[in-house]
């Protein structure tokens, strides 16, 4: 393919390598992944903004999630999916568009651990300070934080993508299942010494402000816990931190996996799937973790099924 004549705008993508016979499950199954996030993240987000019962600082933090969820995942499962049924040697795409994927992936990247750090601290200031609780996490405040999450994940990406999209290509072959920065560079022959430092950097910055704020806070709240001799707040406060960290986990673990893969080259068959999951695997069990461990998210839901069923059943006896 590399002796074919050369046009560094036309980008090769060899993305997953799917058997014919597995071409089938394989699209059922991401389709059905996607619409389950879809349908899950934005029903969520239209459950709280219908319901003023949950105009809350932290039910709008859990919609910045589920919007970012969505986000992220239509950015890299329709392309997956578009691309199951079409043979390795004819998956091609423009270099332009191939820079605004890895953007949005890795915008998206970005969002979730900023976000995930305003929850944080909204759950610390809710259990370790929650007298002046709604006096510190007023809706103003909730707007300011969610917009300083996402425009923060913004420059620091696009600073990365800029430094990327300077240079010259001499390659047109990208390995992995999807456009991001380190397969964006890769496709140059020119020195990435400034790409790795600041592709690293930036990597360090992200992740260990948000390890170590959330590391801070919930050592702070679980300190705070075990002093106090309230049993039904210490289990309410652990339940909700549980369900925070658990998210925290999974995407965290999603996140480096996909790093140290694209360094070693003999995992690279490996490191296509593990860079996939953290679109797919936070996206679909966020929604899930939130709505089944909220005791009013959860009771928001069963009400709106319990209304909707009897609305059916009304409708069928008047007929």
């Amino acid at each position: 393919m590399e002796n074919q004549t050369f046009n560094p705008d036309i980008i090769s993508i060899e993305g997953l390598k799917i058997s014919p016979q597995s071409s089938i499950p394989a699209f059922i199954l991401l389709l059905f992944i996607y619409i389950f996030i879809m349908v899950s993240n934005i029903g969520l987000v239209v459950l709280i903004t219908m319901e003023r019962s949950l105009h809350q600082p932290m039910y709008l933090l859990f919609c910045n999630m589920s919007i970012n969820d969505v986000f992220g995942a239509t950015t890299v499962i329709p392309h997956l999916l578009s691309d199951v049924f079409t043979p390795i040697t004819q998956r091609y795409t423009h270099y332009i568009d191939c820079a605004i994927q890895a953007f949005a992936a890795h915008f998206h990247a970005g969002t979730s651990h900023t976000v995930l750090m305003i929850m944080a601290f909204d759950r610390y200031v809710a259990i370790c300070n929650p007298l002046r609780y709604a006096a510190i996490m007023t809706n103003r405040m909730v707007v300011k934080m969610s917009v300083g999450a996402w425009v923060a994940a913004f420059i620091s990406v696009a600073i990365l993508l800029g430094l990327t999209i300077r240079l010259t290509r001499c390659r047109r072959i990208i390995i992995n299942p999807f456009c991001d920065n380190a397969s964006l560079f890769k496709l140059s022959c020119q020195n990435l010494l400034i790409n790795h430092i600041y592709g690293l950097g930036s990597a360090v910055v992200i992740l260990g402000s948000s390890l170590g704020s959330i590391t801070l806070t919930y050592l702070r709240i679980a300190i705070m816990c075990f002093s106090s001799k309230n049993k039904v707040l210490n289990s309410k406060a652990l339940q909700t931190c549980a369900t925070h960290l658990a998210v925290y986990i999974i995407m965290l673990v999603s996140s480096f996996t996909p790093m140290i893969m694209h360094r070693r080259p003999e995992w690279a068959d490996s490191g296509k799937v593990a860079s996939v999951m953290f679109h797919v695997v936070p996206p679909a069990l966020n929604p899930i973790i939130y709505g089944l461990q909220c005791k009013e998210l959860k009771q928001k839901i069963v009400s709106v099924f319990h209304k909707n069923k009897n609305m059916n059943g009304k409708q069928t006896f008047n007929k």
